[in-house]
């Protein structure tokens, strides 16, 4: 382990960030009660901490609204402060008509919710291919960016084959936000590479997978759907069964243990490092439940870990037998379609 330090990475020349984003789907609900005003005071320690950039979304509750406030209150004590955030948000409308008006309503909204001039990055989402007026939303998007309210345009959830008809459209992205861990390795296949050609980043979540990757489930037995007391858990115990079984898992975890083991850390820390060091990475974003947990020392101890050869090798020899999600499920965001 090296001395700890917060590491960053430059999104776009820009836009510095966190390699460790603060994820806020939690605050949409389904892991437990917010307050909000705790929240909030939460938010600022994370801040002090270092972990600075945030990604939420119009669709996660009250995010932005979290982070407005959060804003309000770090410029009465500093405003210069305020130049050390890194806000990234997301535009999910529900497919359909997507004029100037319906889209530049949607990310004024976001401007107003999140008290910020210009938004540092949308990171655009669409439920539907088979209503290719996406293109049409991104094209406004890129017209307001153009014109200032946003800095850069991003996307989330979209496959690689969509991403491409949008770059040969001409469209300027700077990254895609994808579901990446140790047990979902499908960005490789087709995302990766494509994403090194043309200078794009990912920013990934399920990288933990939601907290199995962790000491709490190390040696436990299955858990049924029922005692899964979060959408997250809920969500990523089916990636485990696709992947290859609760069985298969607790050797990956017991492998994970001894590694974190060796270098002084925890398995989470372990699941973390592995993706940020894949090619294309440049962040990634663990959830944050605002008052009810936190767990930033813990990560704090990611940007000091370097895995070796013999650490890799020993994952991999566990993952090597597991099934091949990308053909179960298919491409990056093909689960949501």
């Amino acid at each position: 382990m090296k001395n700890e330090k917060i590491s960053t990475v430059q999104l776009a020349p820009d836009l510095k960030i966190c390699r460790i984003l603060n994820g806020m789907w939690q605050t949409a609900g389904g892991h437990g009660a917010i307050d909000p005003d705790l929240a909030v005071s939460e938010m600022r320690s994370y801040h002090d901490s270092g972990f600075t950039t945030w990604d939420m979304a119009d669709i996660y509750g009250p995010a932005e609204e979290y982070l407005g406030e959060f804003r309000r209150r770090l410029a009465k004590k500093n405003e210069k402060e305020l130049d050390n955030v890194q806000a990234l948000t997301k535009f999910v409308p529900n497919p359909g008509p997507m004029t100037r008006t319906i889209v530049e309503h949607h990310i004024d909204k976001s401007i107003r919710r999140m008290n910020v001039k210009t938004i540092d990055a949308i990171q655009f989402h669409w439920w539907d291919y088979n209503d290719t007026r996406y293109l049409d939303a991104l094209h406004h998007l890129s017209k307001l960016r153009d014109e200032g309210k946003i800095k850069h345009l991003a996307l989330t959830n979209f496959d690689t084959e969509r991403i491409e008809t949008m770059v040969e459209n001409g469209f300027k992205l700077v990254s895609n936000q994808v579901q990446y861990s140790i047990i979902d390795r499908r960005p490789e296949i087709k995302m990766v590479p494509f994403c090194q050609k043309h200078g794009m980043k990912l920013l990934t979540y399920g990288t933990l997978l939601g907290g199995f990757l962790s000491e709490k489930y190390l040696g436990k037995s299955e858990s049924a759907r029922y005692d899964l007391d979060t959408l997250s858990l809920q969500k990523y115990k089916q990636m485990i069964d696709a992947w290859g079984g609760w069985n298969l898992f607790q050797e990956l975890l017991a492998v994970l243990d001894s590694v974190a083991k060796k270098h002084h850390v925890s398995i989470a820390n372990v699941a973390a490092r592995y993706v940020l060091d894949k090619p294309a990475v440049a962040g990634v974003i663990i959830g944050v439940r605002l008052g009810i947990s936190e767990h930033r020392s813990d990560n704090m101890r990611v940007f000091g870990l370097e895995l070796d050869r013999d650490d890799n090798d020993s994952i991999d020899a566990v993952t090597s037998r597991s099934h091949d999600l990308f053909t179960r499920i298919g491409d990056c965001g093909d689960e949501y379609r």
